[in-house]
């Protein structure tokens, strides 16, 4: 058996390389498999975004390895022209169709930024369903203001009904994250940020937090369950069944740290208690604030 000291046998780094990639196998590509409309045009942006780039970079790859082949030193019947120094078939090849992918690509971008916005409500016909986020040390904290009931690591709506998320935190910063259902947007401190999404068909859906946010980070994860109107709204009474209800006083034992929390549910939430988690943070943001004007 003939062998390579000091060197690898031909084709064993792709087979390493195979092999790395194997346990990659397993993973679910949930922004390229989309389940609601916010979603799909995201996909949709990536793989035209994605295409009119390989526009460029192909052929910039395909005449590399060919000017390096038919210019090289060994080839006598390459020309040699060692005067030459412009061709307008080259400069327009090389610049003309780069700029028209370019606008191309910006004009794409203008569009789907503002039809994409993130606050842009749905034109789907149907009233949207409210549900306040609180992100939380390690948790994800919901609140149904028209129901009156709140939950912890799970949040469930109607399939083909709007949903308006107005989030915030009450801890660092985080993002906010349904990869099946479209875009992340971010939670901050005494700021509410708003997200639209839809849902086209029933199914239970991950969400994450997509920022770290301390030790318990890894396992800040809830279900986004799409569901009939029907087998939603039994969802929702058997939330009201719960014994445990959060009110202002009980809210800080609730918001404590907590890594791996399980899923909560409160029968009755008091009012208005999305807003009180937001203003007591503008004390101190005012407080900095003047501190930085004098």
């Amino acid at each position: 058996m003939k062998r390579w000291p000091g060197k690898r046998a031909p084709g064993l780094g792709g087979v390493m390389a195979t092999l790395a990639m194997l346990p990659l196998a397993g993973c679910k590509y949930s922004i390229l498999d989309p389940k609601g409309s916010v979603g799909l045009q995201e996909k949709n942006l990536i793989l035209i975004s994605t295409l009119a780039m390989l526009l460029i970079i192909v052929p910039v790859i395909i005449m590399t390895v060919v000017i390096a082949w038919r210019y090289r030193a060994s080839n006598e019947k390459a020309r040699f022209e060692p005067d030459w120094g412009h061709s307008v078939k080259i400069e327009l090849f090389c610049w003309g169709i780069p700029s028209v992918i370019i606008l191309f690509l910006a004009v794409l971008t203008w569009n789907t930024t503002h039809a994409l916005d993130p606050y842009r409500p749905l034109a789907d016909g149907k009233k949207p369903i409210t549900i306040e986020v609180v992100a939380q040390d390690w948790k994800w904290m919901f609140i149904y203001p028209e129901q009156g009931i709140a939950t912890i690591n799970e949040v469930a709506f109607p399939e083909g009904t709007p949903v308006d998320f107005r989030i915030t935190s009450d801890s660092v910063m985080n993002a906010f994250f349904i990869p099946e259902l479209g875009s992340m947007i971010y939670a901050m401190a005494g700021m509410t940020t708003q997200i639209n999404l839809i849902a086209d068909q029933q199914g239970t859906f991950p969400g994450m937090s997509a920022m770290y946010s301390g030790r318990g980070f890894s396992d800040m994860r809830f279900n986004a369950i799409a569901t009939t109107p029907e087998k939603f709204q039994a969802w929702v009474e058997n939330a009201r069944k719960s014994p445990a209800v959060l009110t202002a006083a009980d809210y800080p034992k609730v918001a404590a740290p907590e890594e791996k929390a399980p899923v909560r549910y409160f029968s009755k939430v008091e009012p208005d208690l999305f807003q009180q988690i937001i203003a007591k943070y503008l004390g101190k943001a005012v407080s900095f604030n003047s501190g930085m004007k004098e």
